[in-house]
């Protein structure tokens, strides 16, 4: 009976220090933390982070919503703005909005898979690309402008988290449609099982306890319908996702969050 419990001690150590380690892993794709000069992770992790995904929106959702409220304490909030997306860009290295770029590259300028696939492999920025970066910035400043600082902090993090544990689930139900050398990042990420995601997606609710009004929560029903867009979307073109197609997911389905919540803090202050 000692021997069975102290394997199963000895296992659930195991798994807690696996888990840990692709924690670390996720933290370091996602963004440019040097975690890399304390901890050595090994490659195989990086396959696992698709789990630990959204719980990385704590971090860049903090990073963005807290230099946001504090520089509007001493700044217009304009500036403010400005200042929480220059944050967010230096603290995830613009992972996301090249792979937004990329999606509007391939997407626009593409006809086929092939085409399309071949244009959003090339490093170079078109038309597509920088018109839609230059739009969602654009539209990500006037939706961060548009809130009051005191309430933003909750909200900002809430977008975050909530917009990667969509894209996270959305890209678990596809395939990878490039082989693994030709990813970016040279990893190809490994299925993860429905019940681990309702825990992580648990954890991505706390933010939504502090939003000012229950009623902002109804900001998940267009950002859930924007993922299943996406997905039936990546699917007929392509016939599954890619890095690219990743990137650009959490920052449309995150500009629609701030839409749902927009539209319903306008309702909340002509009603009251």
């Amino acid at each position: 009976m000692s021997v069975l419990c102290g394997w199963n001690l000895k296992s659930k150590i195991i798994k807690s220090k696996i888990s840990m380690r692709s924690l670390l892993a996720a933290v370091m794709m996602f963004t440019r933390l040097p975690l890399w000069r304390l901890v050595n992770v090994d490659k195989r992790y990086f396959a696992d982070v698709i789990k630990f995904w959204p719980l990385v929106g704590f971090l860049t959702g903090a990073t963005t919503g807290g230099v946001l409220w504090l520089a509007a304490q001493v700044l217009p909030l304009g500036v403010a703005c400005v200042l929480a997306i220059i944050a967010r860009i230096l603290l995830t290295g613009a992972l996301h909005e090249d792979g937004l770029a990329d999606f509007f590259d391939g997407f626009g300028g593409g006809t086929s898979k092939e085409k399309i696939l071949a244009i959003m492999k090339d490093s170079h920025i078109g038309c597509y690309g920088t018109i839609g970066l230059v739009l969602y910035f654009m539209l990500y400043y006037a939706l961060l402008s548009s809130f009051d600082p005191a309430m933003i902090f909750p909200i900002v993090i809430a977008a975050d988290c909530f917009s990667k544990l969509c894209t996270a689930v959305m890209i678990n139900t596809l395939s990878y449609v490039r082989k693994e050398e030709e990813s970016k990042t040279k990893v190809i990420y490994s299925k993860v099982r429905i019940l681990i995601f309702v825990l992580v997606g648990a954890i991505t609710m706390i933010p939504f306890f502090f939003l000012k009004d229950a009623s902002f929560c109804w900001a998940v029903v267009p950002a859930i319908l924007a993922a299943v867009a996406l997905r039936f979307f990546f699917k007929a073109k392509i016939g599954g996702y890619t890095g690219d197609c990743c990137g650009a997911s959490v920052l449309i389905i995150e500009q629609v969050f701030y839409l749902g919540v927009l539209v319903i803090w306008c309702r909340y202050q002509f009603l009251f």
